[in-house]
């Protein structure tokens, strides 16, 4: 042991590098796992946590249908029942469970609503507990017992009094609600069931209470339609929606009159109750649940579709990340046969004179062996333990069996690698290899051929079968290694021929530097530290591309949908909206937009139906779309047919998608075909064709883009859905503020005499969107896989870069010698050094760009990456 330890300190050199390395690998085979589990696992909480609640809740609904035996509080235990029956994997991730039943939405009228001339339907809604949820502002709440009859009439009573009348159904409404329909504590109102079978007689409702909620947030509300609000109406001349609540007698009253009712029963899914490691089988139950559900309460949920959507971006981040870690597990590996390459040569007169003494060809090998062992194995232990500490996500999955497993043959291959260099170690003392040239065998040429052969043919079967279902996949993991591999061997057997031929001219010129630098570096035989620099820069470059590239998608994604700095979107503003948006200090530009989906294409201008299938369908002023968005540094195509300028006296050119070209083609109506917008009809002929344009709906494949500032007058002309505007840091209270106002205005204006209650204005812009898109899902698993490829593939051919310094230093030394002592001065030394050393390294770190660049352009369909792009490509 004591020489053991000896010769350990007389390499101490080699034996810390290895060590350095040996911690290097075992800490990240054991803290990454762990560290990208936790990434995961927040991802999916974020993840889960921005979905709106529609999207996070399982909701189970009866059929709207006559019950008159149905009474609200004996179906209020199913809710309990209903989640004892769901598979463990979904009922461990319900937080919270609500119970609701109400009639299906008849038609209100009363005094109060017919002073603003609206047009209401309402749905009487019973909930238990709603005491709790909410603060009553006036009146009170709906009693629980049904509103009671009068005394019969007595039998003495005349004639031609009239017959009792049942008492008003108490409600109570959301004081946002009653304050848009001007309601108020007292209101009488008239109920008609208006999708019965048979005619039902109307009810009577008095508004006996007003409350707002204590927690607007509270999944209590989260209800479709809404307590808290007013829906809009779909359409032209179509109502506003409203829900009103009512006492459990007032629901069963209305049930035993034959109105028709239904039954909910929702669960809230709690985002931080779902683990990355239960995952599939979440998205399994899921299913079985909708299976299993039945017909009379069938199940209503999108949180499968928010798991599997997660689940494949997760996928897509750990595939890359599997290439990058492929990338710097190759970049170490070739290091460690480095470092122990160097300690053999270093330790080769060691060796002879252990032979020349007796010892076997084993010998080396085992005294290499004690002393790797020594060093390498309480190093791997210690590397262990340190990545150990790395939290991991809560739930603890994070593949520690198979991280263990990696762990011990890592220690293994490691303590070995000394051993096997000692035993490759030539006998002798070995001679001058710079003095002639190395020519390959045939050996050699033929594993250089197959080397590149191999990668060629991994490539074409990755890009062909795509990615294997489930776990890593060996073949993603392998393929960008043989690529970095195969071209640094490539590169590296041609770059000598140009060094030879210039060394070759410069042999008749002054001075001996350059001349003796070009030859060395045309017979230099330093290969494995330069294939080692090509396979970590190619890492770091693999993952600046993709960065890059990312990023630009993402830039591509936020621009098709806010094609400038912001954009107030609403029902229908005012057009003067324009001008008090551009008194807002920082705005520069403000341009309308018009949207309208579901419209249908017409023949002529009655409204003779085309047959083509509805389409979207978008009205923007063209040349101020262009100045908003080169105002705001957005790069927008916008074709030249919707920047014409002057009325058209004809059909209104328009860009329409390829989808809906073909289809007026094929119609006969390319040239002249009518659209309605806002109640008036256009004639428009398809002057382009493409197949996007910004501020349409990621997906819609058709539609219909017109110009604005080509229309023809109408009686009633177009009035903005919104504006887009470009703006130094525009600040979005003042827009939702002027927006509403703009609004308001239109809707009191005399262009419409119907008195509507429009929904706040929304307000986007640039900035947010593309945070948030940065921000959302596995992203941060993606971040880390970039930061660690770029800045570990960097170190790591830096130190390569050494390791070629290394590889011929006593070489070099003694080459100094000679020199020294004809004349050479330490300027031309370091001139020499220069000349041999910079093609070398310059070759490799080229290759290794050149590699990563490539490597995009090959993996990135099989990665998957639109993703984190929002459905943009990749540049």
């Amino acid at each position: 042991m004591t020489g053991v330890v000896r010769r350990i300190r007389a390499h101490r050199g080699s034996f810390l590098l290895l060590a350095v390395l040996t911690l290097v690998v075992t800490a990240g085979v054991s803290g990454v796992p762990r560290f990208t589990a936790r990434l995961s696992d927040e991802g999916l909480r974020q993840h889960l946590a921005a979905q709106p609640a529609t999207q996070r809740d399982l909701s189970y609904t009866t059929v709207a249908a006559a019950r008159p035996d149905a009474a609200y509080r004996s179906r209020q235990t199913e809710l309990a029942a209903r989640l004892d029956r769901m598979p463990p994997e979904v009922r461990h991730a319900v937080a919270h469970g609500w119970y609701l039943a109400e009639t299906d939405p008849g038609r209100l009228a009363g005094p109060d609503l017919a002073a603003r001339n609206l047009l209401v339907d309402l749905r009487l809604r019973a909930m238990p507990e709603v005491g709790r949820a909410a603060a009553l502002v006036d009146g009170a709440w709906p009693p629980e017992t049904p509103p009671a009859m009068p005394p019969e009439t007595p039998p003495a009573m005349p004639p031609e009094t009239p017959p009792a009348r049942r008492q008003p159904t108490p409600l109570a409404l959301a004081v946002d609600v009653a304050e848009r329909l001007n309601l108020r504590v007292g209101s009488r109102l008239t109920l008609a069931a208006s999708s019965a079978e048979r005619p039902l007689a109307g009810v009577e409702l008095v508004v006996v209470g007003l409350f707002r909620p204590v927690d607007p947030a509270d999944g209590t509300w989260d209800t479709l339609p809404p307590v808290l609000r007013v829906v809009q109406p779909e359409g032209e001349g179509k109502p506003f929606n409203v829900v009103g609540l009512v006492g459990a007698g007032g629901f069963d009253d209305r049930a035993a009159a034959g109105w028709p009712v239904r039954f909910s029963w929702r669960y809230r899914v709690a985002p931080d109750r779902i683990d990355v490691g239960d995952l599939d089988r979440t998205i399994d139950a899921l299913a079985v649940l909708g299976r299993d559900a039945g017909t009379e309460a069938p199940l209503t949920q999108g949180l499968d579709l928010v798991l599997r959507e997660f689940a494949a971006a997760a996928a897509s981040a750990r595939s890359l990340l599997a290439v990058v870690s492929a990338g710097m597990l190759a970049t170490l590996a070739g290091l460690v046969v480095l470092t122990v390459g160097l300690a053999g040569r270093n330790r080769r007169a060691e060796f002879a004179l252990i032979r020349a003494r007796g010892g076997t060809r084993f010998a080396p090998a085992r005294r290499c062996l004690a002393e790797s062992a020594l060093v390498v194995v309480p190093t791997a232990v210690l590397g262990g333990l340190l990545g150990s500490l790395v939290p991991t996500a809560p739930s603890g999955h994070h593949g520690g069996g198979s991280a263990g497993v990696a762990l011990l043959l890592v220690a293994v291959a490691v303590t070995l690698a000394l051993p096997l260099a000692a035993l490759a170690v030539p006998a002798g003392t070995g001679g001058r290899r710079d003095l002639i040239r190395l020519s390959p065998s045939a050996r050699r040429l033929t594993g250089e051929v197959l080397l590149l052969a191999l990668a060629l043919l991994g490539v074409l079967l990755l890009r062909r079968r795509g990615l294997a279902v489930g776990g890593v996949d060996p073949l993603l993991v392998s393929v960008p290694v043989l690529v970095a591999v195969a071209a640094a061997v490539w590169a590296l057997r041609a770059y000598p021929w140009p060094l030879r031929l210039v060394s070759r001219l410069s042999a008749g010129t002054r001075g001996s530097v350059f001349f003796l630098g070009t030859a060395r570096a045309g017979r230099a035989g330093v290969a494995t530290p330069l294939v080692v620099v090509v396979v970590a820069v190619a890492t770091a470059a693999f993952c600046a591309v993709v960065t890059a590239g990312i990023e630009a998608g993402r830039d591509r994604s936020t621009t098709r949908a806010v094609p400038a700095d912001a954009l107030v979107h609403g029902y229908r503003l005012a057009p003067e909206t324009a001008d008090e948006l551009g008194r807002l200090a920082g705005v520069r530009a403000v341009t309308p937009v018009l949207a309208e989906s579901g419209r249908t294409l017409a023949r002529d201008a009655v409204g003779t139906t085309a047959g083509v299938g509805e389409t979207a369908v978008l009205v923007v002023d063209g040349p101020g779309l262009v100045d908003a968005a080169a105002r705001a540094g957005r790069a927008v195509p916008v074709p030249d047919a919707l920047r014409t300028s002057g009325t058209a006296t004809g059909a209104v050119p328009a860009v329409v998608s390829p989808a809906v070209a073909a289809d007026l083609a094929g119609a006969g109506l390319d040239r002249s075909a009518f659209v309605e917008v806002q109640g008036e009809r256009y004639e428009f002929r398809v002057a382009d064709t493409v197949a996007d344009f910004p501020l349409l709906r990621p997906g819609t494949e058709r539609f219909v883009v017109l110009p604005w500032q080509t229309l023809p007058p109408r009686r009633y002309p177009p009035a903005p859905t919104g504006f887009l505007l470009a703006a130094e840091d525009p600040d979005v209270g003042a827009l939702r503020r002027v927006g509403d106002a703009g609004q308001r205005r239109f809707q009191t204006s005399g262009t419409v005499t119907a008195t509507t209650v429009p929904l706040p204005v929304t307000v986007s812009t640039w900035a947010d969107l593309r945070a948030e898109r940065a921000a959302s899902g596995a992203n941060g698993l993606l971040a880390f896989g970039f930061l660690g490829g770029a800045v570990g593939g960097t170190g790591l051919g830096l130190l390569a870069i050494v390791f070629t310094v290394l590889a011929g230093a006593r070489d070099r030394g003694r080459l100094r010698s000679r020199l020294r002592t004809l004349g050479l001065s330490r300027r031309q030394w370091r001139g020499l050094l220069l000349v041999e050393l910079v093609p070398l390294v310059g070759v490799a770190m080229l290759t290794g760009a050149l590699v990563g660049a490539l490597l995009p352009v090959l993996l990135t369909p099989v990665l998957g990456l639109s993703a984190f792009t929002d459905g943009g490509e990749l540049s």
